[in-house]
Parts: C-alpha cells; structure tokens; sequence
C-alpha cells in the first residue's frame, strides 16, 4: 500500500484565510462570533459520538505472514472476478497493517478501532482486531493511551470485549437494528489506516445479509466509506445511537468501495452480555450439513412442497450421530419450522444440554426424534488461508511459511501439491535483488521439492560463483531462479 507524503499546508492556509477576510470585508459580512450560524450538517452528532470512539493498538506475538501474502495476492486475482459475487470475496476488515518488510524480530503490531459502552470503561471491538495479542492498549481521544485488558472475545460473531482503567468515560448506546430501515442515516467512526480518527457518512442499503464466512450473523449493510482500520468502530444513527459494529467491506481492490457490513447492535449486546459474564459464548450445536431444497429434489423425495433443510452430511463425534441421517429432511427445530438459511442461526441460539424434538421427514415419512444439543465448537481463525508460522531464511533474507490448497489457489498456483509463500522481503538481501516478490511461491530448492518451511533453513549464503537455484511460481507461471547475491532484476533471470 502506497501513502502519500502529509507535507505542511500552513502557508497557503493562511493565504486562504487572508483571502476570505479580504472578501468579508468587502461584503460587510460580520466575522464576530456572535453571529457565527450553528454547525450544519452531521457535526453536533459528531461532537457528542466521537469521544467514545477509542483506537485499539495491539502487539502481537510474531505469527505467520501467510495469510497477508496471499491475502495480496488474491486481492490482484480478485480483479478479475465478477463483482456481482458479494458473497464469495467478502473479507475480514484487517486492522491497518503495512505492506513494508518487518523485522526479523519482535512482535508485529496493528491499529483498529472500538467504542466505550459502559462508563467504567468497557469496551466493545472486533476479535480479529485483538486476536494473537500480547498486549493490547487503547488511546481515548482526549490523547491518553492505557493498558486494556481482554475481557473475552467470540470467533462466531467476531466480537471482543475489553476493559480499561481510565476513570469515567462518555458511553454510546447500544441500540437494535430492527430500529433502522433501508435509507436511513448512519455515520461510520473508526481509525482507518492508522490516520487517525475519521468520520464518514451514508446509509443503509441493505439488511439482513447473510455472508459466506458468517451464516450466523443478519449484516446490517452500509455506503458509508469503511476501511482498513476502522473494524470495531461503530455504526450511529442520527440520534446517536449504535446499530452495529464495522466489521467487513466488500472490496476487490481493498479499499472501500461502498459495500460494508456491520454486526447487528442486539448481537453485539447479547454477545458482549456473555463475555462479561463466562468470557466466551456457548452456542448450540447438532453437527450436521444441509442444503437447501429446490422443487426438483422436493419432488425426487416425494414431498409436496420444498421446505426444510435436506441433510448431507453427519459429523461422526457431533450430538447428531445416532439420531439423524443422511438424506433426512430436517423440518422442525422443536416448534420452528427450518429453512436451510435460517438452520444456522437457529442451532447457535439453542441453550448447549437442552433435549429438543426435532421433526425430520424420512424415508417419505415424518416423524420426530428427541436430541440434546451440543456445543459449537469455535472456528479455526481463518483456517482456510492460515499456512505455518513464519520462518526467516538469514541467508536469503526473506521470509517463508508453509501453504494451504487455497493460498496456493489464491497465488494461481492450483497444480502445485506442495510449496512455500514468501512472506517477508528484506529490500537489499539476496531474494529482493534476485527479484523475489512476497506473495511468490516457491516449490523447490534446486530439484529438492520444498515440502516444509524448514527445509529452507539449510541454505548456504548465495555468491555469483555458488548461486542458489529456486523454482518459483509468479502469477501462474513458474520459472527457476539463481539468487547469487547481486542485483538481477526477474526480467534479467535466464
């Protein structure tokens, strides 16, 4: 990511400001305060929202740079997918991280933002926010910053608590989102980019959408510009009330393109109620996999109608061994009826032991069966893109980690069974001058097959006369490379 350089603005304002009181002074126009007109606009709500919006500073224990590679790399790959597949490229917001090489030690850091909802100086954010902390401070706006401790956070719903110790503080009211339609106002307030803090303004366009990575939650969706950084800030109305916590954009570019997402305020407040009390949710589970069912599949099982959730899979250790199978259709969850979207939500917000009957047609019959809910486990954080931890290669002055299927999809690199993401790039090290990029892959060590990021620690220091051979795949392509320590730009590699 590219930032401009802030350079000062001082003297042509005060160019400006000359220029203006010249034009008043010709006009006859009073500059006394006395007849200054109130602020217009969303300026008084600002004033009054602003001091509870909090900046959350995190260090983070060193973990793999895998996902933020691939994260790059499919964001290039998400050009070129139809924008009309909100569903399939919604992505966590990341708190502000920088594309510069790190150290290769020490902990790494990153900026989001939260809200104060009670005045001894709880707070609510985001969990991915604060997730693999070792230290967590928060600045309040009046510029202090704090230790913050964590309270509990929730994977399901991507909320954190946490608490400071900063006497009493101004607290926004959590409110419910059924209390906003399509078309009212919000303002969006977060730290975006780490710039500080920032305000913007839009509606809601949509509600209740469901995402691919959170069928648990009802998004409130928003115009209002939202940003790397802004996860955990709030979502306001007019009045000043919260309707939902900032939490994803849609983005093929990674900046806001007027598509965010925002947890509903009644999920934040259920949420935040438990981690208070337990430090973690407890939801229910029953462990099955369903689809939904389309009148050609109604008619192949002889019902009369498509309703229900048709059973695909049985977790073998889940609470539904036993009792259901697949290809029954799942019809009621003790009095409510089942959809296959709704079959989420409602599990989740059944009290884990509870014994309900559910009604399952079978066979071309209906009838009921009794079953105790289990616990739904918490998710992976982001199992499908996390390869291994960070592994620095002091010879080449890069860092590797292991990969998953779908980074390597991600890096257009699908047919390679095996192979290392390059996470870090020190800018003079032997891999940067040999034109190494983060995001490659690299699959091989001269025609060894790199299986784990620790097969690459055996390297020896690189020289024109002892040159190190890697295969690497770049943007689908693969091409060896000799790294000899010496600047050789990629088009120059034979």
């Amino acid at each position: 990511m590219r930032f401009l350089p802030i350079r000062p603005v001082r003297p042509a304002a005060q160019r400006v400001r000359r220029v203006l009181l010249a034009a008043v002074a010709l006009t006859g126009i009073s500059t006394g305060t006395g007849s200054c007109a109130e602020p217009s606009g969303n300026a008084a709500l600002v004033r009054r929202v602003a001091p509870s919006v909090v900046t959350i500073m995190v260090a983070q224990q060193r973990v793999n740079e895998a996902d933020r590679a691939a994260e790059r790399a499919e964001r290039r790959a998400q050009a070129e997918v139809d924008p009309n597949e909100v569903n399939a490229i919604i992505r966590r917001l990341l708190s502000a991280q920088s594309d510069v090489p790190r150290r290769d030690d020490g902990p790494t850091g990153s900026l989001g933002s939260g809200f104060v909802i009670r005045e001894d100086g709880l707070i609510v954010t985001n969990r991915h926010v604060i997730v693999g902390a070792r230290t967590v401070r928060v600045r309040i706006p009046e510029g202090r910053e704090v230790s913050a401790t964590i309270v509990g956070s929730d994977a399901v719903t991507d909320i954190a608590l946490l608490k400071i110790d900063a006497g009493r503080l101004p607290a926004l009211r959590l409110g419910s989102s059924q209390a906003v339609a399509v078309g009212d106002a919000v303002i969006a307030i977060g730290n975006p980019y780490g710039l500080g803090q920032s305000v913007s303004a839009g509606i809601i366009s949509a509600r209740g959408r469901i995402l691919e990575d959170d069928p648990y939650i009802d998004f409130l969706q928003t115009d209002a510009a939202i940003n790397r950084g802004n996860s955990g800030g709030p979502l306001v109305t007019m009045d000043g009330t919260v309707v939902g916590v900032t939490s994803a954009i849609f983005s093929p570019s990674g900046g806001s393109v007027g598509l965010g997402f925002a947890i509903p305020a009644e999920t934040v407040t259920a949420v935040a109620r438990e981690l208070e009390a337990h430090g973690r949710v407890a939801r229910g589970y029953i462990g099955i996999s369903a689809q939904a069912l389309t009148p050609v599949l109604a008619t192949a099982l002889r019902m009369k109608a498509a309703t229900g959730a048709l059973i695909t899979s049985v977790d073998a250790q889940g609470p539904a061994a036993g009792t259901l199978i697949i290809g029954d259709v799942l019809l009621k969850v003790g009095p409510t009826p089942m959809t296959f979207k709704d079959l989420s939500k409602v599990t989740a917000r059944l009290a884990p032991g509870t014994l309900v009957t559910l009604t399952i047609l079978r066979s071309g019959e209906q009838q009921a069966v009794a079953m105790r809910i289990g616990t739904l486990p918490d998710p992976v954080s982001d199992s499908t893109m996390t390869g291994g931890g960070d592994t620095w290669v002091p010879a080449l002055r890069l860092g590797v980690a292991d990969t998953t299927s779908e980074i390597r999809k991600a890096l257009k690199a699908s047919d390679e069974p095996v192979g290392l993401i390059v996470t870090q790039l020190r800018p003079a090290g032997p891999g940067a001058l040999a034109g190494l990029k983060v995001g490659d892959l690299i699959t091989h060590l001269g025609t060894k097959q790199l299986l784990h990021a620790g097969d690459m620690l055996a390297v020896a220091q690189p020289s024109a006369k002892d040159p190190v051979l890697l295969r690497v795949v770049r943007e689908g392509a693969a091409v060896f490379v000799a790294v000899t320590g010496e600047d050789a730009p990629w088009g120059d590699q034979p």
